[in-house]
């Protein structure tokens, strides 16, 4: 691995001009390398970041990528990542117009880490650095505890996506509040709501006495006196103010950070080591978090600046055959399966297109003739100035949700394939399983990163001293073959019995679906399966694993 050439790196520094000039907006210093594929398989199983800490699974994945490889050769055009400066790699043969067009990709890309606020965590500071000292204290840890490092590399990295991402990101987004608003928060948003459950009409005449209170004292002032008599009305509500103060500290969603805050195993002083592993592979988690929760929007984003960019470069001349081969394999829409960059920058183009005419807008959602709505174009032309918002705001989740529409969905003529084995011919066959728009967006959705939500009980644990979880079921159940030796990692970091609950399936029953919009009576609907759940407990005591149901 070596860094590129003087003609390549000057190469880079036009690309950089053109796309400055474009919109796009990136700090000026960046590193570039060129790589074998050995390089990048070695480089592959630690993410593509050389310094991170060693451990034993990254041997395993570069075993597996080698014998891949050797079955299925192939020369990935880059990879980039997000650190400061940004480095990316690129494969040791490519010609200049290829890297023209492979480093306006890359560009974007760096665009898009140090622009989207789904990456606000990662802009200040440089995460190859700290992977550089973190692996130093593993590597020295390891040279003195053994084997028990990775162990603790273990049990934490089966739980490192229950880490607090998005308290993360609303720590370093969140405005300054005053104590006496936090008091202020608690008693109109939870207290008179959750606790209480007052009437709309008592909530609103508790707005007007604050109200009152305010205007004749001053905000403050108002403030203090408002509480005064609040007390006297509702005596038990600084109690439980006091106690939603100490609940904040310690943040129940993120299971690491908790336990290296509450485990009284860990915070013995002969353990405290154990900690330090856990803190990095925290941080290494939610480093990469963005990156998973945005590879569409991220890899559509690049892909359409590269089309866009290298489209109006001189330097294409003569190679538009060959840019157009190696576009179309990296873009082309799959009529099975997902493909990211073509799809992220179909719906980026798609955004841009509906902005510059005006169909975002409320006259348009008013049309119903199919031919108007074809036709309908106000002339805006600020599609541009709105992708650029979109890619700053939004992440994979909410960009489909808001962006895909049933327009992009018939315009790309995309579908919910099924597959079926042909037992003649021994081959599995595809076919068409649903045209409608909803179908495919639900399924589109259900694809994307979603870890699962577990909060920790503490009145439910206090008894005997377990660590209590709650798995808040949000219709998928959890991995069944995963939870035992899940929970034996978290026993031996609590260092104490683990109870989760959690719901299961109990049985399945076929229902009639209800006919599509376009369903036609000749044809036979099929039957979806209706699942039906019950929560159930597990306990993990004594390294030893049983379970019971719950009832209700």
């Amino acid at each position: 691995m070596e860094l590129i050439n003087q003609h390549t790196k000057g190469i880079m520094e036009g690309c950089k001009e053109r796309a400055r000039e474009a919109g796009l907006c990136f700090q000026d210093q960046t590193l570039e390398y060129v790589v074998t594929n050995r390089d990048l398989i070695e480089l592959s199983p630690k993410l593509m970041i050389p310094t991170l800490y060693d451990y034993w699974v990254h041997d395993v994945e570069v075993l597996r990528e080698k014998g891949r490889y050797e079955l299925y050769p192939s020369n990935p055009y880059e990879t980039v990542i997000n650190t400061r400066p940004a480095i990316s790699f690129y494969n040791d043969n490519n010609p200049d117009w290829l890297n023209v067009m492979i480093f306006y990709h890359v560009l974007a890309h760096i665009d898009f880490f140090q622009n989207n606020l789904f990456f606000r965590h990662t802009w200040d500071y440089d995460f190859n650095g700290q992977a550089l000292s973190d692996k130093r204290a593993i590597s020295k840890l390891r040279s003195e505890k053994g084997r028990w490092v990775d162990y603790v590399i273990e049990f934490t990295r089966g739980i490192d996506n229950l880490v607090g991402y998005f308290e993360t990101l609303s720590q370093l987004n969140r405005v300054s509040i005053p104590e006496w608003s936090k008091r202020l928060n608690f008693y109109f948003d939870v207290f008179l709501q959750q606790i209480k459950k007052v009437s709309t009409n008592e909530y609103i005449k508790e707005i007007e006495r604050y109200n009152s209170f305010i205007k004749t004292h001053g905000a403050e002032q108002g403030e203090d006196f408002f509480f005064s008599e609040t007390r006297v009305e509702s005596p038990e509500f600084e109690a439980l103010y006091e106690k939603s103060l100490k609940e904040e500290k310690g943040n129940r969603r993120d299971l690491i950070q908790y336990l290296m805050r509450q485990s009284d195993f860990l915070n013995k002083e002969e353990n405290m080591w154990m900690k330090i592993v856990m803190q990095v592979v925290r941080k290494t988690s939610l480093f990469f978090q963005p990156q998973i929760r945005t590879k569409i929007m991220n890899e559509g984003w690049a892909s359409y600046w590269h089309e866009t960019l290298f489209m109006k470069d001189d330097r294409i001349h003569g190679h538009e055959v060959d840019f157009a081969r190696v576009n179309a394999k990296v873009t082309t829409m799959p009529r099975v399966g997902l493909n990211p960059y073509a799809l992220g920058m179909r719906l980026f183009y798609f955004v841009e297109e509906m902005v510059d005419k005006g169909r975002f807008s409320i006259e348009f959602e008013r049309i119903s003739d199919v031919e108007k709505r074809k036709k309908y174009d106000s002339g805006d032309k600020t599609g541009l100035d709105y992708i650029f918002q979109v890619r700053e705001n939004h992440s994979d989740f909410s960009f489909i949700s808001t962006f895909l529409d049933d327009d992009f969905i018939r315009k790309n003529k995309l579908f919910v394939s099924g597959r079926k084995l042909n037992r003649a011919k021994g081959v599995w066959e595809y076919f068409v399983k649903s045209r409608d728009p909803e179908t495919y967006r639900r399924m589109l959705l259900d694809s994307l990163y979603h870890p699962p939500r577990v909060d920790i009980d503490e009145e439910k644990g206090k008894a005997d001293g377990s660590l209590y979880l709650v798995h808040r079921f949000e219709g998928k159940p959890l991995v069944k073959e995963f939870i035992k030796n899940t929970m034996l990692g978290i026993e031996f970091l609590w260092g104490g019995p683990v109870q989760l609950e959690t719901s299961e399936p109990i049985s399945a029953s076929p229902v009639e679906k209800q006919p599509s919009p376009g369903f036609s009576p000749m044809k036979k609907e099929e039957k979806e399966t209706e699942i039906k759940w019950q929560r159930v407990l597990y306990t993990m005591k004594d390294r030893k694993l049983t379970k019971k149901t719950l009832q209700g």
